[in-house]
């Protein structure tokens, strides 16, 4: 057994590194400017520089190696278990597999792929941790076209908004019971919400109790400056007992629609109030309102457009009302 003890090795001719072909064992630490070949064992301690190279492999624990200060060219199918990764940029080729939460943060999120799949049924927009009306007031939808098509939530209508038009292969309605109440002067009002419903129903009580005193529209879009109109029809059931009395001023000469309330609708919350009286078709000279069936059980369907004009929304002559009726539905005999 023999001992070699020098400072520094070289090859024969003294021009390069030496060769060790069945290999050396080292029992201390090993230093070397450059490392090229298959490792086998523990890693113990920081690995800093350049790992590069496509030859040799690695395997082993590396126990305490807390800082790769530096590394670079990892090739092949490594598998890589990290807590944090920090990068400015990240370029991949192949796929990615994300098994927990992603969050991204940043001014803009781009995908530039053909197909977007997602599974979720619920995709949120303007998530924010305390969302609001203001908040969300525009979020939607946009295509990107010759001109930019559009598809948002407007806080000052309190209403979906289309920079196109709509094509539609069926349509339906929702229909609400108009909602009741007695004014100062014990007047019944008849309430139609539309942000609710298109279509409301109401049964005219017996006697004195089914008298119509306001017809009255609430939520309808009044953004300043902006026309809008609305159409709702109301389903009135004469429920008098009595066939031929009918119930109050919904008959001769009052009618329905000579008083008519208009609430209209601006950034988020209610205007004050205006009252009108509606425009009815001209009959026998007349056209003074919309008289109901006087026949017990029998309905009639009066439809009101309310058309805002743009104007101040708390005038009445910013607003118009037309009603018109198609009555006298009584239960018919299917003959065959």
């Amino acid at each position: 057994m023999s001992k070699v003890r020098a400072d520094s090795y070289s090859n024969r001719t003294g021009t390069g590194a030496p060769s060790f072909p069945q290999g050396i064992n080292a029992s201390g630490v090993v230093t070397a400017t450059t490392f090229k070949g298959a490792l086998t064992g523990n890693v113990t301690g920081d690995v800093t520089g350049d790992t590069s190279g496509s030859s040799g492999s690695c395997t082993g624990n590396s126990a305490t190696a807390t800082l790769a200060t530096n590394a670079s060219g990892l090739t092949g199918t490594p598998s890589i278990s990290v807590a944090t990764v920090s990068a400015a940029v990240v370029n991949t080729t192949g796929d990615v597999s994300i098994g927990g939460s992603l969050t991204v943060s940043g001014d803009m999120t781009t995908i530039n792929s053909v197909e977007l799949n997602i599974e979720d049924k619920l995709v949120g927009i303007a998530s924010t941790s305390s969302p609001s009306d203001t908040g969300c007031d525009g979020a939607g939808l946009q295509i990107f076209g010759t001109t930019n098509k559009t598809f948002t939530w407007e806080r000052d209508t309190g209403c979906f908004e289309y920079s196109e038009p709509n094509k539609f292969k069926g349509v339906i309605e929702t229909v609400a019971t108009a909602t009741t109440s007695l004014d100062v002067n014990d007047r019944l009002i008849v309430e139609c919400d539309l942000a609710q419903a298109t279509v409301f129903t109401h049964a005219m009580a017996a006697g004195a109790g089914g008298q119509i005193g306001i017809v009255s529209f609430k939520n309808l879009p009044a953004d300043t400056g902006v026309q809008n109109g609305a159409t709702a029809t109301i389903i009135f059931t004469q429920s008098s007992t009595v066939p031929q009395s009918g119930v109050g001023n919904t008959q001769f000469p009052a009618g329905i629609g000579t008083f008519v309330t208009i609430k209209g609708f601006e950034n988020g919350a209610l205007v004050s109030g205006i009252n009108t009286t509606a425009l009815v078709a001209a009959s026998a000279g007349s056209a003074s309102t919309v008289f109901l069936s006087n026949i017990a059980s029998q309905r009639d369907f009066v439809s009101f457009f309310i058309h805002y004009n743009g104007g101040t929304n708390t005038t009445a002559n910013s607003y118009q009302v037309y009603a018109t009726k198609s009555g006298n539905f009584a239960q018919g005999n299917l003959i065959v």
